[in-house]
């Protein structure tokens, strides 16, 4: 059906967002294409897949491995054998560089996300990507943008306006509601590296929060309503908004996901499995059609009603 590009940091990725959105896309008959910085295979966040120093005797060498907390905060087990088996993926040991792309090659964009500023920094601030965002926006083509993912295409600016390609659209990301939670975990549980979940901290005389990712995201947007978080009304609120629940193929009312023409993007890795239904779902269903996946009944354009908003 359609070719799709994935586009990675060498590493740091987040393992949930990718996997399960490759999975996914496979499994209903769409081509997955990767690109890294040199070529090379990239590779997830240890920490998120394994859970090894997210408990605060994570430093201690003979103590590291006994995991609690750290089990509770890495990828699923869901996540981690779609990881396992995207390992094994032909297009991703042979990702394709970034200044090799070329948006006519391609139906698609998904941009994941991460939170590890050690990887992640050079993926959201590269000019290359940036570019090809802007470019898939300018032609229209369906793109999709999780967790971080939103971050780099808010500072994607188009060649005709140079205001951000999300300007005068709607969009959701990282609510700085969950990110300020889990620095709050961190500071506690990974204490000697405290801002593991804070790509970016706040400069003197900056307010809290003004760095975080929604806060970011937000000041690309024509108007600050135009960013989305759940509503207060909406079924299963708690379940979308405590950071610990998390969507599946069997259970996609944890999630929330918001859709603006051919633009789909969602929060965390908690929403990926609706978020990559819907967008697989794009490439079938023309561009100003309500999607929904099978378990959720469909809602007006521009509500959030069931987890989702769209217009």
């Amino acid at each position: 059906m359609a070719m799709i590009l994935i586009p990675l940091p060498r590493r740091d990725f987040d393992p949930s967002e990718v996997a399960v959105s490759w999975r996914t896309l496979r499994g209903d008959g769409h081509r997955v294409i990767f690109a890294t910085p040199d070529g090379r295979p990239a590779q997830a966040d240890e920490l998120m897949l394994s859970g090894v120093g997210l408990d605060p005797w994570g430093w201690l060498p003979g103590l590291r491995r006994l995991r609690l907390v750290g089990l509770l905060l890495r990828a699923n087990r869901d996540a981690r054998q779609a990881h396992a088996a995207m390992l094994r993926d032909a297009a991703f040991q042979s990702p394709l560089r970034w200044d090799a792309l070329d948006v006519t090659a391609f139906d698609g964009l998904l941009l994941p996300g991460g939170h590890r500023a050690r990887g992640m920094r050079e993926y959201l601030e590269s000019t290359l990507l940036q570019a090809l965002v802007a470019a898939f926006f300018a032609a229209d083509k369906p793109v999709a943008a999780i967790c971080h993912g939103v971050l780099l295409a808010a500072r994607s600016r188009s060649a005709g306006s140079g205001k951000s390609v999300l300007h005068g659209r709607r969009t959701t990301t990282l609510t700085w509601a969950l990110e300020r939670k889990a620095w709050a975990t961190a500071r506690v549980t990974r204490f000697w590296d405290p801002h593991y979940y804070r790509t970016y901290r706040e400069a003197p005389g900056q307010p809290a929060g003004y760095m975080s990712v929604q806060q970011e995201v937000t000041r690309a947007l024509a108007d600050p309503a135009d960013f989305l978080d759940v509503p207060r009304d909406a079924p299963d609120y708690r379940r979308k908004t405590n950071g610990l629940a998390r969507d599946s193929d069997a259970d996609m009312a944890p999630a929330f996901v918001v859709r603006d023409g051919n633009y789909l993007s969602a929060r965390w890795p908690g929403d990926v499995h609706r978020f990559a239904r819907e967008f697989s779902a794009m490439f079938v269903a023309p561009a100003s059609a309500e999607v929904t996946p099978p378990s959720h009944s469909a809602v007006p354009a521009g509500s959030a009603g069931d987890g989702s908003a769209s217009r």
